[in-house]
């Protein structure tokens, strides 16, 4: 197909955006800075939704969902979260346009329709929710609430990129009530895990567990644990984030609960979120110039069958040799199509699901036929092998497996890599350079931190949750340090 390659070594970001539009991802909209997710984009982050709702689901949580509109007042009631997200708000201010008596078949906002009270649009739903906990939490018995909403949200933002920072994008968002402070941070530890899980055998990104500084936490939050993501150019993408918000919006709303011994207390609370922003870390972490490289976990089509053919009377003996084995693979649970469209060529159509990552391509000719096999091509390697149609169900259902495992392997190794430790600052900025983690120590300061950020724009990722304690020098101030962090130039 027509694909205007790319090198992803000479411009990584055009590399990006050029995947993103010519796979069918998505493409920018006549909104500034949103999106249009495209139905093939879509089906992808819909796998992601069904994988991740699944693991909700297995620890407890139920779903709900929470207006889009905070209420001016609610936003402003916990302030450092109003404080975090004030410059990314969208503000309603009127309910109702009019015709414009001056310049007739235009509309201007009716002056006369101006709310009562100014409504932001969700950038993140603590106020609404917590406002509506209030109302839900009386007593001990009510808890742990255990509740996630899929949704939308806006954040304001200037510099907008396809998937990975837009004015709107879609998420979900989980927020739990607890009883104590002890369950509140298990609450947030455990959903970092299936985070991590998921990163790792779903979209086969390996990842590293970690706590972000106070500069990096969450506006609102006690502690912000993280999942750091290692893309292929070297930078780090913050792929997921749990939140131990403590008592603040508790207090901030007023919600208490009775305990078992009559006492009133305020509740514990998490939050935790990811976001199509995911989409961004599945193409940078695997793709090529050839196109996506999708995990066989997260592809929409897993294996594609191509007939190659000259004229009706042989495409009509292949079909009838490929339709049991679709209905075979698709028994497995396996998503197979078969591409028997006479509108392309077949090296168009390889081209074509080269391109959007599919794992598996299947050739199938009169040749073939003759000698019981198939041409098989993995997308990964790009490896190409004359298969037996003798039990080829189960072998194309180890090959998804071995795929779905060399590409997390390939990627795992890539990370491991490019993890440089470090003990000064010249070698921290040669490590930069180099692109990865750096592993270094920090004094534990926001001034160090803020002076390591605007020299270098690399920023501390998180503090590893696997982290040893270790006596060192801050790499700038050289003060004493008690272990090392991580730092990354990030998305």
């Amino acid at each position: 197909m027509a694909f205007q390659k790319i090198k992803r070594e000479d411009d990584y970001s055009k590399w990006y955006n050029n995947l993103v539009v010519n796979a069918d991802l998505a493409e920018h909209s006549a909104v500034r800075g949103c999106m249009v997710i495209k139905p093939y984009g879509y089906a992808i982050w819909e796998k992601m939704q069904q994988q991740l709702d699944k693991r909700f689901k297995e620890t407890g949580h139920s779903n709900a969902y929470f207006p889009l509109f905070v209420p001016k007042s609610l936003f402003e009631a916990e302030e450092k979260n109003a404080e975090g997200f004030a410059k990314e708000c969208a503000v309603v201010t009127h309910y109702r346009l009019k015709s414009d008596p001056n310049n007739p078949g235009k509309l201007i906002v009716d002056p006369d329709a101006k709310l009562e009270e100014e409504l932001i649009v969700r950038p993140t739903s603590e106020a609404i929710i917590w406002s509506t906990y209030k109302n839900w939490i009386q007593s001990y018995r009510d808890l742990p609430l255990l509740i996630n909403q899929w949704a939308n949200v806006v954040r304001w933002e200037m510099r907008t990129r396809l998937f990975l920072r837009t004015a709107e994008f879609l998420w979900q968002e989980g927020h739990t009530a607890h009883s104590t402070r002890q369950e509140a941070i298990e609450e947030a530890e455990r959903m970092l895990d299936v985070y991590a899980e998921f990163a790792e055998t779903f979209l086969a990104i390996p990842v590293v567990k970690g706590v972000k500084t106070p500069n990096e936490r969450f506006a609102g939050a006690d502690e912000t644990y993280t999942i750091e993501g290692m893309m292929q150019d070297g930078k780090a993408l913050q792929m997921g984030t749990s939140h131990f918000l403590g008592q603040n919006f508790a207090k901030a709303f007023d919600v208490k609960f009775a305990t078992k011994e009559g006492t009133q207390e305020y509740v514990w609370a998490t939050s935790w979120g990811v976001s199509t922003r995911l989409m961004g870390a599945l193409i940078m972490a695997h793709s090529d110039d050839e196109g996506l490289i999708l995990p066989p976990t997260i592809a929409p089509i897993q294996v594609v069958i191509i007939p190659i053919y000259k004229g009706l009377e042989e495409l009509e003996t292949i079909s009838q040799k490929v339709k049991p084995l679709q209905e075979a693979l698709k028994k497995l649970g396996i998503s197979v199509k078969y591409d028997d469209r006479d509108t392309q060529r077949s090296g168009w159509k390889f081209a074509e699901y080269e391109l959007k990552g599919v794992p598996v391509r299947i050739a199938i000719g009169p040749r073939d036929l003759q000698n019981n096999t198939v041409e098989i091509a993995r997308r990964d390697t790009k490896e190409k092998m004359s298969v037996s149609m003798d039990g080829l169900t189960e072998t194309i259902q180890n090959l998804l497996e071995d795929i779905q495992n060399t590409i997390y392997t390939k990627a795992k190794a890539y990370q491991q890599s490019n993890i440089h430790v470090v003990n000064t600052w010249a070698e921290f900025e040669a490590a930069l350079e180099k692109g990865g983690f750096v592993s270094a120590h920090w004094d534990g300061t926001p001034e160090t931190e803020e002076k390591i950020k605007d020299e270098t724009k690399a920023t501390i990722r998180c503090i590893p949750l696997d982290t040893t304690l270790e006596e060192g020098l801050c790499i700038l101030s050289r003060k004493p340090s008690k272990q090392r962090v991580l730092f990354a130039r990030a998305y």
